[in-house]
């Protein structure tokens, strides 16, 4: 009897000093929670990974300095979410092993959302319009449709190997299709009258008309010939920050911010975005 009740009483206090840790562990879950809701990887801290090399999307300033559509977004971000911004550049292949690797808190370099890349990281709503237009002479008056375009008198121009150049065999198939391998070639074909339009990002094409007169102007189809979208990318399963980051970027887009920003460093006007 002795010895039952020895191991009842020793039971009980193991049962206490269970219960004590498990409410310690809670409480100190909830702490963290309560300091630090979206799981950054320093609280207070917004770490970034990027790859600087994409002009003027993101890239390093004269100075040394990151800049670019991203950047001053992020920078919006950080201001909204109350807290600091650490971008750290990196090789592109190293961003999203770096990510799972709990590295950085976030992956800003407009990935696309593939079923394939959703197995490892999760993703934010779209921030970015990847979209493909053409580019025609300031004083072409072709109608802006694809049976106007998709004639054999008319030549198209793109980068060699890119969607654009797809894209151009597939719409207009009609149409000659030729493409070099430097993308301001495929452009000064155009501006000097040896082809008649190139299929291109809308960025490009404001990029190139700010070093050249605007000598051309983007044909005024009643939407884009392709459009792709970038989002942010999150550590698997951190819904908190998805969500946050879902807000931010509704709001940004419903009260102008968003077009605002893409004018400013990308020179073109917004395209139009998923709603909210």
């Amino acid at each position: 009897m002795k010895g039952r009740k020895w191991f009842g009483r020793a039971a009980v206090a193991g049962a206490l000093v269970a219960a004590v840790a498990a409410v310690l562990v809670l409480q100190a879950s909830a702490t963290t929670t309560a300091t630090n809701p979206y799981k950054l990887k320093t609280p207070g801290t917004l770490v970034v990974g990027m790859n600087l090399q994409y002009p003027p999307q993101m890239y390093l300033d004269k100075k040394g300095k990151p800049a670019g559509y991203d950047v001053v977004l992020l920078n919006a971000l950080a201001k909204d979410m109350k807290v600091k911004l650490q971008i750290k550049n990196l090789d592109f292949n190293g961003l999203i092993p770096g990510l799972v690797a709990k590295k950085f808190d976030m992956v800003s370099v407009g990935l696309s959302a593939t079923p394939e890349r959703k197995k490892a990281i999760s993703f934010s709503r779209p921030y970015v319009p990847y979209v493909q237009i053409l580019g025609v002479r300031a004083d072409d008056t072709t109608p802006a449709t694809v049976a106007a375009w998709n004639d054999s008198s008319k030549t198209i121009t793109s980068l060699q190997g890119s969607t654009a150049e797809q894209l151009v065999k597939k719409t207009f198939p009609k149409a000659n299709s030729k493409s070099f391998p430097d993308q301001n070639a495929a452009f000064l074909e155009v501006a000097t009258g040896r082809a008649d339009a190139i299929v291109v990002e809308n960025y490009l094409l404001a990029q190139f008309n700010k070093s050249n007169g605007n000598k051309l102007k983007q044909a005024a189809f009643p939407k884009p010939l392709h459009s792709e979208y970038g989002s942010w990318a999150v550590q698997k399963g951190n819904t908190a920050l998805i969500r946050r980051l879902n807000t931010f970027l509704c709001k940004v887009q419903k009260n102008g911010q968003l077009a605002k920003f893409y004018k400013q460093t990308e020179g073109a006007t917004l395209p139009p975005m998923p709603s909210c």
